[in-house]
């Protein structure tokens, strides 16, 4: 059976001091604050070469011990009308947990700051975190780590080092704090960066090889496959990841050949898979037998997958191949109205790239590494994916918007087209194309509209909005 779970969540912890603000100076401000009430000279500079440890450290060798606690707590409340305003955020910060969000991350910062006074920088400098755990330092920020879910944890003291290492998690340290690139390397991290700027690039180069990993785990442990192959650059990079970890005697390619799949994609599709030196099935798929497809309601593409895979399964079984796979990837399983992949989780199919977490720019970015000539392919969906919900899906359209495409395409080759649809609305046709080439010239768009009507439309314009991947799903609400 499929697994439908996918990978964990991406969390990251953060540090807050001298990882993500800038305390030295406002830090300083309120110790001679504290010490001007005590009568007591504090070493500020000295004091503030190396934040990190709990404040009650930093004031032991100056003060009585009984003395120690009460001035942390008249020190906490000294620091709200002293160092907050004056704090920045530190460069790259926020560019920083950008990039976990573009991930769909959860940030989660660990801090020995004073809770109170921790979201109080948190809300002046705009970072916005999923969870804020005050109070902690060293290995005992590894329960919060732990307990959160994190992955990656970033700061910038040895301490911080040693929280992340014994949550088992990876130790990514900047060079922001008091603690030198040796000392850090000593107490073990994994990664060191200048500053939090370089952070985004280290994060997109780390999922990307951990999720590569998993997927190379995952279909070693499958033993054997066959895959659900389209040609496009999801299917294609699945079927060359399988040949990587299988070797190609173990991983079959079979593209269901209908009325739904544009002759044009045929032949480059064999020839990938033949470069890979993959046996390549091109079994007939009769999706349009299918009621539920033809009526072309919103779950059209349910009975297109469950025919797919119908067909699979057996042909799978005979070669004594594990399991079929199919290309559906991370995004696709965060997309909403998928019912195709319903349709394939229903019937045992495995997405070993959604399982991964490989998202669809992570895709093409292993593509290029691996010099595929897939990674830069435009997306390439069904033809019944142009006919719009309600409108009876029959070999005659589909002919129809394949000649049309082509057309157009060959009209538009000269001005680099790379999106392209042609939507079949019932009584009319839309043409969508990138953004970035409209407006069409007068006499360019009078051509796309006069080959468009010649392919069979009576009627057509030119959608002004440009390419929209699943555009016909904003018809549905």
């Amino acid at each position: 059976m499929s697994s439908t779970a996918g990978p964990a969540p991406l969390v990251v912890g953060f540090d807050l001091d001298l990882t993500l603000i800038d305390t030295v100076a406002g830090f300083g401000d309120v110790l001679r604050v504290l010490g001007a009430e005590l009568g007591v000279e504090f070493p500020v500079e000295e004091m503030t070469s190396r934040l990190g440890p709990p404040l009650e450290v930093l004031l032991e060798p100056h003060l009585a011990a009984e003395e120690v606690a009460p001035a942390g707590d008249r020190f906490r409340e000294l620091y709200p009308h002293h160092a907050i305003e004056t704090v920045p955020a530190l460069p790259g910060a926020h560019e920083a947990l950008a990039a976990v969000r573009r991930r769909r991350g959860r940030v989660v910062v660990v801090t020995g700051k004073h809770t109170p006074n921790a979201r109080l920088h948190l809300d002046h400098v705009g970072f916005d975190v999923d969870h804020l755990e005050g109070r902690v330092w060293g290995v005992g920020k590894a329960d919060v780590l732990v307990r959160e879910g994190a992955s990656i944890y970033v700061g910038d003291h040895v301490h911080d080092v040693e929280g992340a290492l014994a949550a088992g998690v990876t130790s990514v340290s900047v060079l922001t704090g008091g603690c030198t690139r040796e000392e850090l390397e000593a107490a073990g991290t994994h990664v060191v960066l200048d500053s939090l700027a370089d952070f985004p690039a280290w994060l997109d180069d780390h999922l990307l090889e951990t999720r590569l990993a998993a997927l190379e785990s995952d279909l070693r442990r499958r033993g054997s496959v066959l895959v659900a192959y389209s040609g496009g650059a999801d299917s294609a990079f699945l079927l060359a990841a399988a040949v990587r970890a299988l070797g190609p005697d173990r991983v079959v390619a079979a593209t269901g050949y209908s009325h739904s799949l544009p002759q044009a994609e045929r032949d480059p599709a064999r020839d990938f898979a033949a470069s890979l030196g993959v046996e390549v099935l091109t079994p007939e798929t009769h999706e349009m037998d299918r009621e539920g497809y033809r009526a072309n309601s919103g779950d059209r593409c349910y009975f297109c997958k469950a025919e797919l895979v119908d067909v699979l399964g057996p042909l799978a079984e005979a070669r004594g191949l594990a399991v079929v796979a199919t290309g559906t990837n991370a995004d696709d399983a965060v997309a909403g109205f998928r019912p195709g992949i319903r349709a394939a989780d229903e019937r045992g199919a495995v997405a070993p790239l959604r399982d991964a977490g490989l998202t669809k720019d992570q895709v093409r970015a292993a593509s290029r590494r691996w010099g595929l000539p897939t990674w830069d392919k435009p997306a390439a969906a069904c033809l019944s994916s142009r006919v719009a919900y309600g409108v009876e899906v029959t070999p005659h359209r589909l002919a129809r918007v394949e000649r049309a495409e082509a057309a157009v395409r060959g009209l538009l080759a000269p001005l680099g087209v790379r999106d392209l649809r042609v939507r079949d609305l019932g009584d009319r046709a839309s043409v969508e194309v990138d953004r970035a080439l409209l407006p069409l010239a007068p006499e360019v768009e009078q051509a796309v509209l006069a080959s468009v009507r010649g392919a069979g439309f009576a009627e057509v314009a030119v959608d002004d909005r440009g390419f929209r991947s699943g555009s016909l799903n904003e018809l549905l609400g």
